[in-house]
């Protein structure tokens, strides 16, 4: 009796691990929300991709000093880490309706080159469980989560860099 008891226990155990593994690989994909592009159209967060390269996702506000340090960084090289590895940038702002207008502002006086999205709501900063901006994650080719970072400290767009190299040579990133 305990032996058949101690082989149930284990079926269960089992599955519950099995079925464990299949939610975080849920979990770790892009979620579903609608954010407004910069000319006001609609597009679902699903459809973001770099044609089965990696992306970065970076949430920011226009009144967040570390993430605008962050943004003029990441363009000083954007161009090269366009040309070399493929890499995009997708900036989603989470300012509100009474800041998102000085948006635009911004980004065309920076003269930042990246796709730019906003979060008004903040739906997709909550779906994404985003507290503090910077928040940086980095997407595989999947449309999977596979590192994220907050705050932003100088130099911190190097390890960035390194990060997506490693991903474009098939290395796991997600225990950096």
């Amino acid at each position: 009796m305990r032996k058949l008891f101690a082989i149930i226990v284990l079926i269960v155990l089992s599955i519950s691990f099995t079925f464990a593994q299949e939610n975080d690989k849920e979990f770790r994909k892009i979620p579903s929300v609608n954010l407004k592009t910069m000319d006001g159209k609609t597009i679902d967060t699903k459809t973001i991709s770099n044609n089965g390269k990696p992306y970065i996702i970076s949430f920011w506000a226009t009144y967040c000093k570390p993430c605008i340090k962050e943004l003029n960084a990441i363009a000083e090289v954007y161009e090269e880490w366009q040309e070399e590895h493929g890499v995009k940038i997708i900036a989603v702002s989470i300012d509100d309706s009474r800041t998102c207008r000085s948006v635009p502002v911004l980004i065309n006086g920076k003269g930042w080159e990246y796709e730019f999205y906003l979060d008004e709501n903040s739906d997709f900063k909550r779906a994404m469980n985003v507290n503090n901006v910077p928040h940086t994650f980095i997407i595989n080719g999947n449309n999977e989560i596979v590192w994220q970072h907050t705050t932003y400290s100088e130099g911190a767009e190097e390890e960035l860099i390194e990060l997506i190299i490693k991903l474009n040579n098939g290395e796991d990133i997600s225990g950096e």
